[in-house]
């Protein structure tokens, strides 16, 4: 009965006692698990463009278990803890065995600290040289067992494992002292990465490369002693050397990265194509190499058939000297010279003021106070208006600009998405040769819309950011503006490129230099100039930056540009309508109107066409739906317009004059 007594005591005891404990573990207050990681700008197809440091200037990567070589868990849980997935944060065998170690030797000889005592650790910022210390990561550990997978234990490990300086976490210490990802590593690689967190001070490989040899090298032969690796493996990997010093991280699209790291921490997917962005990069170095200092470059290159941004550069240098290279030059606005005459040109075709055979006059004219002069200051008289384009002239884009009405050109330049900004009131002609003001992107954007074929569709530099346009032109106008500047000659420098659409532009006072284009698939933009908007004497866009221009669209696969769309009215100027012949010298009769269709009208479709009714012009009248001539030499104002439908449809009526009325229309059956 006595020996009964005693056992239920012993026994009552012992789940008192573990209750107790239980308790004591429960109650363990946990330390935050959520941690500051660096802020990530990844590429199209996830790599690492750029990351930040976080507090501290520390360098603390996120790192899922699936992106590390498993040959690291391997030897990691062989040197550290090979129990690891079979005790409850306590190895009590490594326990006894480094206590009785320590009563028969009278010194440590091998430690018991297990993965899990260690992120105990290093979530309390704690030491191991104090019992208290030691008895206090002990408590945590078993309650860290309770609340988290060994899954999630060893991922705060490769999180916050200190690697030396400011370097914390696997990953963070692949890229900076291996210059990798760790997702792939040798036996030597893996073995450093396993050894560096015993002693991440003494053993950094900037500093004590010896060290960290030494201790690598202990942790292969180990690693083969236990059968993790083969000998032979291990004794070849010996005889690599350890890095000596840090490699540097990435920071490529450092302005488009700074862009995204405005919007907030995390992880940011971005569309750039990193090998190219790379490719790039280098080549506007190379080619700002031994220019002047205050100069600076920025770079836009899309495929302009997703509007996505593949390489985008702000500067040649990401620095604060002379170049003022910190400044993203591809946001910042400024003047596009010419490069605003291909969208006038593209809207007088879209308006049935000219075709590209259309004779215009070059010669003095002034509007109001106003005279344009070209840019050399000469006259040619009557020419093509494609041939005007090409030269790039000023007097007849600004004739065409005032048939336009410069609100027009404004309202077309806000419906591709720009934000054009003016420096006074209303717009005045200038617009059209540079008075007013964009960036890079938004030009690119713009030239983009001609490339596909008039319609609209944002650049866009978030992998995920979502797209919706609208048309500014028909395809036959953009065909043709594109088919025009095709006809241009490359520089010099181009070497055999394929066909590309190019136009450069120099801002007045040579303060920018501009180069834009686009193939069948790419377009990109080139801008050089002083950020501070001062000038640059004898720049122009043609020398400086479109020999760039057509490197930067050698570095991508060239597509050709498509043929022309059935509408389009490819004939000789004798062949025009007459209104189309000649642009200019108009009688002076009331403005024409479009009266009948209404603008936006919803008819139902006929067999016999729909009627149109006009009012003021000049006949004979010309009729074009959507950018197809259907009729000349009307002289009626009421006639009847051979479209049966359905369907959306622009028509257009012009005048002997050239003036034009213009409706959109929708067609039902």
């Amino acid at each position: 009965m006595k020996r009964l007594l005693i056992l239920a005591l012993t026994l009552w005891l012992a789940a008192f006692t573990r209750d107790r404990v239980d308790a004591w573990i429960d109650a363990t207050p946990i330390p935050t698990l959520v941690h500051a990681t660096s802020p990530e700008m990844r590429d199209r197809d996830g790599h690492l463009l750029r990351a930040y440091t976080v507090e501290n200037g520390i360098w603390r990567m996120e790192v899922s278990p699936d992106a590390v070589d498993p040959l690291f868990f391997d030897m990691l849980i062989a040197y550290e803890d090979k129990r690891f997935y079979r005790h409850a944060g306590i190895d009590w065998l490594a326990t006894a065995r480094a206590g009785l170690q320590y009563v028969q030797y009278g010194e440590i000889v091998s430690g018991a600290s297990t993965l899990t005592m260690q992120v105990a650790r290093l979530l309390t910022d704690g030491t191991t040289g104090q019992w208290g210390g030691k008895l206090a990561q002990m408590r945590l550990a078993l309650a860290l067992e309770r609340r988290l997978s060994k899954d999630e234990i060893l991922q705060l490990y490769l999180r916050l494992a200190p690697y030396g300086g400011n370097v914390e976490g696997l990953r963070a210490a692949s890229l900076i002292w291996l210059g990798k990802e760790p997702a792939r590593l040798t036996p030597a690689e893996a073995a450093l990465l396993v050894a560096l967190p015993q002693a991440p001070e003494s053993r950094r490989p900037d500093r004590h490369p010896e060290a960290a040899k030494i201790a690598r090298n202990r942790v292969l032969l180990r690693m083969a002693r236990d059968g993790v690796i083969p000998m032979a493996a291990a004794r070849s990997d010996q005889l690599d050397p350890a890095p000596k010093g840090r490699q540097p991280m990435p920071q490529l699209a450092p302005h488009m990265a700074d862009r995204a790291l405005a919007l907030g921490p995390g992880r940011h997917d971005l569309t750039i194509d990193r090998p190219l962005q790379t490719s790039l990069e280098k080549l506007v170095k190379r080619y700002m190499a031994g220019r002047d200092p205050r100069l600076s470059v920025a770079l836009v290159l899309a495929d302009h058939q997703t509007g996505d941004i593949l390489t985008s550069i702000g500067s040649a240098n990401y620095t604060k000297a002379a170049g003022q290279g910190f400044v993203d030059m591809t946001q910042a606005q400024r003047s596009p010279g010419s490069t605003l005459k291909p969208l006038v040109y593209g809207l007088a075709f879209d308006r049935g003021l000219a075709h590209p055979e259309t004779l215009i006059l070059d010669a003095p004219v002034q509007f109001g106070s106003y005279a344009p002069q070209n840019f050399d200051g000469e006259f040619r008289g009557e020419l093509p208006v494609r041939r005007a384009l090409q030269l790039s002239l000023n007097i007849p884009v600004v004739r065409l600009t005032e048939a336009l009405g410069p609100a027009h050109l404004m309202a077309s330049l806000k419906g591709a998405g720009l934000k054009p900004a003016l420096q006074g009131g209303a717009p005045g002609l200038a617009v059209s040769l540079g008075g007013v003001g964009v960036t890079l992107e938004e030009m690119v954007q713009l030239y983009a819309t001609m490339a596909r074929g008039g319609n609209t569709l944002p650049l866009r530099w978030q992998a995920s950011a979502p797209q919706t346009g609208n048309r500014i032109l028909s395809p036959a106008a953009s065909w043709q503006v594109g088919h025009i500047l095709a006809g241009l000659a490359p520089p010099a420098s181009a070497g055999p490129a394929g066909k590309v659409a190019y136009k450069t532009g120099t801002s007045y006072g040579h303060r920018d230099a501009w180069a834009i284009g686009w193939d069948g698939r790419h377009v990109a933009g080139i801008w050089i100039g002083r950020p501070d908007g001062t000038p640059v004497p004898g720049a122009f866009g043609g020398d400086l930056a479109a020999p760039l221009l057509f490197e930067a669209l050698g570095r991508v696969k060239h597509t050709p540009l498509p043929p022309p769309p059935p509408e389009t009215l490819m004939v000789g100027n004798a062949q025009l309508p007459a209104p189309l012949q000649r642009f200019g010298n108009r009688v002076s009769t009331p403005a024409l109107q479009l009266t009948f269709p209404p603008e936006g009208a919803t008819l139902a479709a006929s067999p016999y066409g729909i009627p149109v009714k006009l009012r003021g012009g000049r006949a004979p009248y010309t009729l074009i739906a959507d950018g197809e001539v259907l009729a000349t030499g009307l002289h009626r104002p009421e006639f009847t317009a051979p479209i049966t439908g359905p369907g959306f449809t622009t028509l257009s009526v012009i005048d002997t004059n050239g003036d034009a009325g213009r409706v959109s229309i929708e067609l039902t059956q």
